[in-house]
């Protein structure tokens, strides 16, 4: 059979512009779950494609005419487009859809409106079964995998979107329970692979080409012996807008970071995933300030903050990189990972003054954007615009989309 596999994304994420400002921040690459799915079943005979919206063109007219079965990634940031290409498959072809990813796992009944199958959790020991027909139901029950030595790695020749950077787990889930996270619910229990096993991995990405290599753990270092022996180098994660967060909290986070001599931050405001604790809690307080799930990205404020307004959170995020990635850091990054790294640095420095500023100009002038209405959102929509799959009662207040602004930058 012909199989191809797709990651969703926005459309402005697959708009020609961002997808050049995101070579400039990083070097492309790939999700490594279709990659892993999709050698299981090239192994078995099958031919597979595998394709990032993200990072390059999809051939749909071809795909549709050629293709018996779509394997689609679904996170909450993606969904909308993972449902609109699946509705798009089932009127342009005969192919069946299948799909699978932390989403869908939480919320499989509103996935299967849209797909034949879906695959809920770890799907390794479960995909050749469903995409040959052996499991018909329509939820399919991933069967989490004891052993993260047994997996086989990404295969990356059937990879057809560009891709420069070859990305590592070296675990599954985290050994902690955020009230945020869906890592720990979807990947449960916490496993590591051997340290033998890791290596091997990086080893053969050496063999194929690779300059660059991420780690992609949820938590890297959660075992801080193991993290030291195969770290290869330091990368800052920042949470914002927990409700314990002021804004103080945040910058001396920050800074935190910045002082360490870390190369990179990632600023992610904090997102109420369905199927958290802090979703539940926050739809039923009614603080969610949208069920549009394209803004679940962490880059967005999709919640009433407890400290701060929605708009405060949202500046802080941009604040942080802004700050971080100041004009003087380049040459001491320079200095200590080398030239190239330095310019990635001051590259990373002009994208984030740029975000800066576009965040103020449309929270001003553009009616339409989301920053605009973030700015003028001082409570919740209601429950019945904000369509959110949960059955508790929200407060029937609402986002001033005329308000008039008077807030200072």
């Amino acid at each position: 059979m012909n199989i191809v596999f797709i990651t969703p994304t926005t459309a402005l994420k697959r708009f020609p512009g961002y997808r050049l400002a995101g070579k400039l921040y990083g070097q492309p690459n790939s999700i490594t779950g279709p990659l892993i799915l999709g050698g299981i079943l090239k192994k078995a005979g099958h031919h597979v494609e595998v394709y990032e919206e993200l990072n390059g063109s999809v051939p749909y007219r071809r795909l549709f005419k050629t293709t018996d079965v779509f394997c689609i990634s679904v996170m909450t940031s993606n969904a909308p487009r993972g449902y609109e290409l699946a509705d798009l498959i089932h009127e342009k072809s005969d192919a069946r859809v299948i799909m699978g990813g932390m989403h869908v796992t939480t919320l499989p009944e509103e996935g299967i409106r849209h797909a034949d199958q879906i695959i809920t959790g770890e799907g390794e020991k479960v995909i050749l079964d469903v995409v040959e027909g052996r499991r018909t139901e329509k939820i399919v029950e991933g069967i989490p995998i004891k052993n993260l030595d047994e997996v086989p790695w990404p295969d990356y020749s059937i990879l057809k979107t560009p891709c420069e950077a070859a990305n590592v787990i070296s675990t599954r889930g985290c050994p902690y329970r955020c009230t945020f996270c869906t890592t720990s619910r979807m990947f449960a229990p916490y496993r590591q692979r051997s340290i033998d096993n890791v290596i091997g991995e990086i080893r053969m990405y050496k063999r194929m080409g690779f300059r660059y290599m991420n780690f992609e753990d949820d938590n890297f270092t959660a075992d801080k012996e193991r993290a030291k022996e195969i770290c290869r180098r330091m990368i800052a994660s920042v949470v914002l807008g927990l409700d314990a967060d002021k804004k103080e909290d945040i910058r001396r986070n920050v800074q935190f970071a910045k002082n360490i001599g870390a190369y990179q931050l990632q600023p992610a405001i904090l997102t109420p995933y369905p199927g958290t604790p802090v979703y539940e809690q926050m739809a039923k307080s009614g603080r969610m300030l949208t069920g549009d799930w394209a803004r679940f990205d962490m880059m967005n404020v999709v919640f009433q903050p407890k400290n701060m307004s929605p708009w405060e959170l949202q500046e802080e995020f941009y604040r942080a990189g802004a700050y971080f990635y100041d004009a003087e850091s380049p040459d001491e990054i320079g200095k200590v990972f080398g030239k190239e790294y330095g310019k990635r640095r001051k590259r990373f420095g002009r994208m984030a003054r740029l975000g800066v500023w576009g965040a103020h100009f449309c929270s001003k002038h553009i009616k339409a954007s989301i920053y605009y209405k973030l700015r003028n959102c001082d409570r919740p929509e209601p429950a019945s615009k904000l369509h959110i799959p949960l059955t508790a009662h929200f407060t029937p207040t609402h986002c001033r989309e005329n308000a008039t602004i008077n807030q200072p930058v």
